[in-house]
């Protein structure tokens, strides 16, 4: 069994020799697809459909490759990539190129053979498409899931209707019938319904099965005439279903091996006008049989238990079988090979057939078992009821009857009356009433083994002598022609075979096997006695022709012999074509419809006829080429006078002369093997084989010479041409060689002159670039001259921005002692207006003075605290506020205690105050933490100070309110004794001079405020500098933010 490996080609051939299926169990070929990579795979092939001629093929993988296969031509490509698994493929559309193909998104695209390109994309189903049905038009499609059936109109890809169903029924299958425009819907329930193509109208309804044979549908089949239709299911029971007359024909019982039914497909037969009679049936165990469901024989089965069928196709002329292997390979088988008996007809048995009441039809009378033997002759159903007998043949019966007697229940003597009666059989039928008339015993084994040993030599130039446009029908020829030179050695060596063949053959250049049988029986029978003076004309047969012209038309005879011409010129050249070149193909079916039908001798009869009723324009010819040209060419010549005349001359012929009288009845070729064909002179076929053998070894002798010759010369040709490509290869060499040589000193020359001019531009360069670089060394001089110009320009705008700064710094400072001298000046305005209303009383002037004293005293604290404040944090300034409100109150406190005893100390404490603060701002800069730390510790102290105080100020202040009291006491005494003017003078004298004493200590206390203020601005400055010089700023580099 041959193999054939696609693997990453696109295109190639099927096969590289030439198969031979009848010694592989009837495999031309078995296709592997396997994927080369890190792991090597097998890729499955899926679906697999014939085309409507039935020589392509068209094949699908799970990987979504779509292949075409041409079965004739030996060819294969890849014609689509889909990308993913196919479910369905239908390859029978109007447009040969174009084919449907169901894929696993539960779509269907359309694609094109030829360009590769996508048609169309349909969608609409919900779920997996498991079959794609086309109209026998090609114009529309059906494609079944479980849940929709959706009718597609493929001219303009659109959806025409959809069925809907139940999702408790569910649909099995909808298809179209062949050959009509019925839609077949079946359904999960058993129900099948048919409608109107055109107006989907529901025609008729299957009626349910009897009972005793429930069976659930789930595969169907028709014949191709919508006839008949087949179901099967999950038993090994099949449904014979007539759909003309709407019933259960018969029941098939499969083998008990068989226990449920997987695919069923009819094999067609080019003479069974579409009621196919043999029916394939893969079952369970993936092994499909093939069976006749008339007589119910097991005819012959594929597939094995090691390699099993998925599924399968079959070709619609009758000729392959493409199987799924269960191992994802795919199969191609030859029917021809497999089978034997499958295009035999049934033997010649009778029927005899009765119409019951269908109330009497049970199951179990309808029930047939399928055997291996042989059985009874086909039957035709009636009625309901069928009832067959055989009718033994009488022993007595005449030999006549059997000589009438034909396979297929024909019978010669009816087909002679039916032939008179029309004057030719119909042409639907007319080839198989040709195979019954000659008994074809399509003996396909024999016809293989010579179909094996390849063309004949003497045609393997049949092409040249006889060129045709159709390569398929020369092919053919050649073949036909070589099998007969097989059979026998005389049509090797016959120049006229050809001519005799080629219009057998193109009647039947689709069936091989009948076109060689044809031909071989149209020669033992009808060519009698042709062979015996080869290599001349047969003589003897001319003779019987010339003896009956003679006999019915001697003028005509005798005008052919007064023109020099012979039976030779005008019987042979219709002998050796059959009519072929003088009749045209409906006259030429019409004649061989009635030589078949007669003794051979009618043959001969034909040509005299033929002869005889062209006896006028023959008489009117006298020269040997328009004899040449009559009998080569056609005539406007009736010829139905013509098959009249001879059945004329068959009736009216003496015995003497009667070819009946010297030919032999037909005999029709033996079964199994053909039989040996040896009339002929075989020492002249043997000589001309053996001098035709000389010849040929000679030839070949002559070309092998004439080849050593050739090659010799060639050899001799090509080293000269050799030598002399070699000494123009030197010449040229030579000169190239002078060329550069030549050029190579131009180039020093020319480099020198550069070299020279380089080292000019080199100087001039130098030169350049001297000036350049004086000029940027110029450039650069200015460039640092600006920069140091911008830089000192840039100097005194800082100076000058500074000294303005300092001045509006200065001027602020002006501003602010103005406001603060203005200040105080009105607070001197305030206080001596409070004094002036304070001196009725000395505790009101005592309050007044202390009054003042205070807010000088908060005057210059501010002021201080002004000046000794340096960018310090929210902590420090809290810290300083609080120390601030802590000297304060003991400021305060020492001088309400200094203002009761003296005012001078009050100034002394002061100073003394400064010099403290001095002090802790000069260690403040030195160290920060240790400030504020001392800072909170004298914090602490002056609270304690100002309790210690406020206790003695109590004291003191107990103490001056007794010696106010005293002294009020005195003075009360006083002035009872006093006289009130006197007393009055004194006040008035007190007065004044206190007035005058607390004016010049105002006076003092300005002057010394200023003096303190501009120490304390010296004491600021040096403290900066000095922390500047320990501290410097620290330096922040340039820094961005990034995203």
């Amino acid at each position: 069994m041959q193999s054939s490996d696609l693997g990453n080609r696109e295109q190639g051939k099927i096969w590289h020799r030439k198969p031979a299926p009848a010694a592989q169990q009837g495999v031309i070929v078995n296709i592997i697809h396997s994927a080369t990579g890190y792991h090597s795979k097998t890729i499955r092939f899926l679906n697999v459909a014939f085309d409507s001629s039935g020589d392509s093929l068209l094949a699908g993988d799970h990987q979504g490759n779509i292949y075409v296969f041409d079965l004739t031509g030996n060819r294969f490509s890849l014609v689509q990539r889909t990308m993913q698994a196919c479910t369905a493929l239908a390859f029978n559309l109007r447009r040969k190129t174009e084919y449907l193909v169901a894929l696993a998104d539960y779509s269907i695209k359309c694609f094109d053979t030829d360009t590769k390109e996508l048609v169309s994309w349909m969608r609409g189903h919900d779920s997996s498409v498991s079959s794609i049905s086309v109209h026998g038009s090609g114009r529309y499609a059906i494609t079944t899931s479980t849940d929709t059936a959706q009718f597609w109109d493929l001219d303009t890809f659109q959806r025409k209707r959809k069925l809907n169903v139940r999702q408790s029924v569910g649909i099995q299958k909808v298809f179209f019938l062949p050959l009509s425009n019925t839609i077949l819907s079946c359904f999960k329930d058993n129900s099948i319904f048919a409608w109107e193509c055109d107006t989907l109208q529901c025609k008729y309804q299957l009626p349910t099965p009897i009972e005793g044979s429930m069976l659930h549908y789930k595969i169907f089949a028709t014949t191709r005439d919508g006839r008949v239709l087949v179901t099967g299911g999950k038993s090994n029971h099949l449904h014979l279903w007539c759909l003309e007359s709407k019933q259960l024909l018969r029941i098939i019982q499969m083998p008990t091996k068989v226990r449920a039914v997987r695919h069923l497909e009819f094999l067609p037969d080019s003479f069974d006008g579409g009621s196919n009679q043999v029916l394939g049936v893969l079952s369970q165990d993936n092994i499909m049989r093939f069976i006749n469901i008339q007589t119910c024989k097991h005819l012959f089965d594929i597939g094995n238990h090691e390699e099993g069928i998925s599924t399968a196709a079959i070709s619609p002329n009758g000729r392959y079988i493409a199987s799924v292997m269960q191992n994802g390979s795919l199969n191609i088988y030859s029917v021809q090979a497999l089978t034997q008996e499958v295009n035999k007809p049934p033997p010649p048995l009778v029927k005899v057939v009765e119409d019951l009441s269908k109330d009497k039809l049970g199951a179990s009378k309808l029930t047939m078992r399928v055997t291996s033997g042989r059985s009874e002759r086909p039957w035709k159903s009636r009625g309901s009821k069928t009832q067959t007998r055989v009718l033994k043949p009488q022993v007595n019966t005449s030999l006549e009857n059997k000589e009438n007697e034909l396979p297929d229940g024909l019978n010669k003597k009816r087909l002679q009356a039916l032939l008179k009666g029309f004057g030719e059989y119909p042409a639907k039928y007319r080839m198989f009433v040709w195979r019954a008339l000659l008994q074809l015993p399509e003996n396909h084994l024999a016809f293989s083994s010579l179909i094996d040993k390849g063309v004949h030599s003497a045609f393997v130039h049949l092409k040249d002598e006889y060129p045709m446009k159709s390569r398929k029908l020369l092919r053919v020829l050649q073949r036909t022609l070589s099998a007969l030179a097989h059979w026998s050695a005389i049509f090797g060596e016959t120049p006229y075979i050809p001519l005799l063949a080629f219009p057998f053959v193109k009647l039947f250049q689709n069936n091989q096997l009948i076109c060689f049988e044809v031909v071989a029986t149209v020669i033992v029978n009808w060519c009698q006695h042709w062979f015996e003076y080869f290599p001349n004309p047969p003589v003897n047969v001319l003779s019987m022709v010339e003896n009956i012209l003679a006999h019915h038309d001697k003028e005509l005879l005798q005008h052919l012999i007064n023109c020099n011409v012979t039976s030779q010129l005008y019987a042979w050249p219709l002998l050796e074509t059959l009519f072929s070149e003088i009749l045209t193909r409906e006259e030429w079916l019409k004649v061989f419809d009635n030589i078949f039908s007669n003794h051979p001798s009618y043959f001969l009869m034909m040509v005299a006829a033929y002869i005889v009723c062209s006896r006028a324009p023959l008489l009117h010819c006298n020269q040997t080429e328009d004899f040449e040209y009559f009998f080569h060419h056609r005539n406007n010549l009736d010829i139905n006078v013509v098959i009249k005349e001879a059945y004329h001359l068959m009736e009216a012929t003496p015995a003497d002369i009667h070819p009946q009288r010297m030919l032999d009845d037909f005999i029709p070729l033996t079964k199994g093997q053909y039989p040996v064909f040896n009339k002929y002179p075989r020492f002249i076929v043997d000589y001309q084989t053996q001098e035709r053998e000389r010849i040929r070894q000679d030839e070949v002798e002559y070309l092998r010479e004439r080849q050593l010759v050739h090659e010799i010369e060639a050899n001799a040709v090509q080293r000269k041409v050799e030598d002399e490509a070699w000494y123009r290869k030197q010449e040229l060499l030579h000169e190239a060689e002078e060329q550069r040589r030549k050029i190579l000193l131009q180039e020093e020359e020319k480099l020198a002159d550069q070299r020279q001019r380089l080292a000019a531009v080199k100087r001039e360069l130098k030169v350049k670039e001297l000036q350049l670089l004086d000029a940027a060394r110029r450039r650069f001089l200015k460039h640092q001259q600006d920069q140091r110009q911008m830089e000192l320009k840039r100097l005194d705008d800082e100076i000058a921005r500074k000294v303005s700064m300092r001045e509006r710094e200065t001027a602020a400072t002006v501003q602010d002692v103005e406001v603060r001298q203005m200040e105080l000046e009105s607070q001197r305005q305030l206080f001596e207006q409070q004094l002036v209303k304070d001196q009725e009383t000395v505790t009101q002037e005592v309050k007044g003075e202390i009054d003042a004293s205070r807010r000088r005293a908060d005057l210059e604290e501010h002021l201080v605290q002004r000046l000794i404040e340096v960018d310090r944090d929210e902590d420090r300034k809290l810290a300083e506020e609080s120390l601030a409100k802590a000297d304060q109150k003991c400021i305060d406190t020492d001088w309400r205690i200094q203002a009761l005893y003296k005012q001078r100390c009050d100034d002394l404490d002061r100073e003394a105050h400064y010099e403290e603060i001095a002090k802790l701002l000069h260690d403040n800069r030195v160290k920060e933490a240790e400030l504020l730390k001392a800072m909170k510790e004298e914090e602490d102290k002056r609270w304690e100070e100002v309790t210690e105080k406020r206790a003695q100020l109590e004291a003191e202040q107990l103490a001056v309110a007794a010696l106010d009291a005293r002294r009020k006491q005195f003075l009360e005494d006083e002035m009872n004794d006093a006289i009130d003017l006197a007393e009055n003078c004194n006040i008035n004298s007190e007065s004044f001079s206190f007035l005058v004493s607390l004016d010049r200590r105002r006076k003092d206390l300005e002057c010394r405020e200023r003096e303190l203020m501009a120490e304390v601005r010296e004491l600021r400055q040096k403290l900066t500098s000095q922390a500047r010089a320990t501290y410097p700023l620290p330096h922040f580099p340039d820094t961005k933010w990034t995203t």
